[in-house]
């Protein structure tokens, strides 16, 4: 099947107020077009210079999310143009990330990541250490930064119920520090190619899906 053909089978499944990020990492810019000649906009990439390389070819509405590990020293190849940093899993990547944004002139929107799979390998915040980070009122230091939600990555395993557990506990955390940050705090990233219907059954806004509409990645493309 076609991406364009794809895209609209995983569309036609996402419920009113669900934004779909199409995982467009390690595909060339060819599909990305197709989609978005489609009508997809919101694409996620997990490389910053790969996605610097294709924000520089693609048309200029598209809305790129940083979805993969970071490093502070990548970060000003992203920051002036990227529309949201969904892997912050430090607080020394939000201070290079506000540092960056304030050279810009610009306010970078981010989600703090998460750490609830069972695999250590995984990166993300442990919640209590984000929890006691953000009641410390560090964050109001940070003036280029706005924090609109959390994302995390599920267990990889057949079992529905782990998955499930997951998920409910990003969306507790959410919902949890929404105090410290109010309404724009609304944003709740979670759910994949493989698990997203489960993410959104428990109040993900938000999923990140790519070998669905793009197939499986070319690892040779950069």
């Amino acid at each position: 099947m076609s991406v364009t053909s794809q895209l609209e089978v995983v569309k036609s499944t996402l419920p009113e107020g669900v934004t779909l990020v199409a995982v467009s990492k390690m595909h060339p810019a060819e599909l990305i077009t197709e989609a978005y000649e489609a009508g997809q906009r919101v694409f996620g990439e997990s490389r910053p210079q790969e996605l610097k390389a294709k924000y520089e070819i693609l048309p200029k509405d598209i809305r790129w999310h940083m979805i993969g590990h970071l490093q502070t020293n990548k970060v000003k190849y992203i920051v002036p143009f990227v529309s949201l940093i969904e892997s912050v899993d430090s607080a020394h990547l939000l201070e290079a990330i506000d540092k960056e944004a304030a050279k810009c002139g610009r306010t970078v929107d981010c989600l703090f990541e998460i750490h609830v799979a069972a695999e250590e390998t995984k990166t993300g915040w442990n919640y209590d250490e984000l929890r006691e980070y953000v009641a410390g009122g560090a964050l109001a230091s940070l003036q280029h930064v706005r924090m609109r939600g959390v994302m995390g990555i599920a267990t990889n395993t057949d079992d529905e119920s782990v998955i499930r557990r997951d998920f409910e506990r990003l969306a507790q955390y959410r919902a949890e520090l929404a105090a410290f940050f109010g309404e724009e705090f609304d944003t709740l990233s979670m759910g994949m190619s493989d698990d997203y219907p489960i993410a959104i059954e428990c109040g993900s806004t938000m999923v990140r899906v790519g070998s669905m509409i793009f197939g499986q990645r070319d690892y040779g493309a950069r």
